[in-house]
């Protein structure tokens, strides 16, 4: 039976302009290190710079992947959840949305799953370099959890999240948010500041 193998990482820490730091850098060309022994078909990325840069250096360490760009990995809200589907702590974060906006949201998160969430014919390894939300959306997906569970699932920068698809079985996550291959000093990038373990 054939295996589509979705290999889903947030990009390397970037600055507040949106471009990746030295410790992004070291980030993704670590995580391109780990993705060297594995057949590798395809890097897909997000239109945004931090994503794109991560995907480039994660190519060094795959000569001749092709290396990819995909709208429907933009960084994006993919669903705005109702009043009482919104837990307490995130109450006001979604107070600007208008109902055109969570709309196209939702839109791109369906076109997000409908590319990327599906079975294949033959044995595929794809890599997509992306941001917190696609990837929280991709996984509430695989479990088919409420539209609002994207909420609360985060993501490290180079973080690596393993979701495989097969016909006629239900998506299998196999890891989520991986960070082993990175040393601890470049670990736990991308969330506000609290101890870690």
């Amino acid at each position: 039976m054939a295996t589509r193998h979705l290999y889903l990482a947030r990009h390397g820490e970037a600055d507040a302009f949106g471009n990746l730091t030295d410790v992004g850098r070291q980030q993704a060309s670590l995580l391109g290190q780990r993705f060297a022994k594995l057949p590798i078909g395809a890097i897909w990325h997000s239109p945004l710079p931090r994503a794109a840069a991560s995907a480039h250096e994660i190519a060094r360490h795959l000569p001749g992947v092709a290396v990819c760009e995909a709208a429907e990995l933009i960084d994006h809200v993919p669903y705005v959840p109702e009043a009482a589907e919104t837990p307490a702590s995130w109450a006001g974060f979604f107070d600007g949305y208008d109902d055109a906006e969570a709309a196209s949201g939702y839109e791109l998160a369906r076109a997000l799953t409908a590319r990327f969430a599906t079975a294949a014919n033959a044995d595929s390894h794809e890599i997509l370099i992306t941001h917190a939300y696609p990837i929280a959306w991709l996984v509430r997906d695989a479990l088919g959890a409420p539209l609002s569970r994207w909420l609360g699932l985060n993501s490290a920068n180079t973080g690596l999240t393993v979701i495989e698809y097969r016909t006629g079985q239900h998506p299998a996550l196999v890891m989520f948010n991986d960070l082993s291959h990175l040393p601890a000093e470049l670990r736990w990038t991308g969330f506000p500041y609290v101890p870690r373990p």
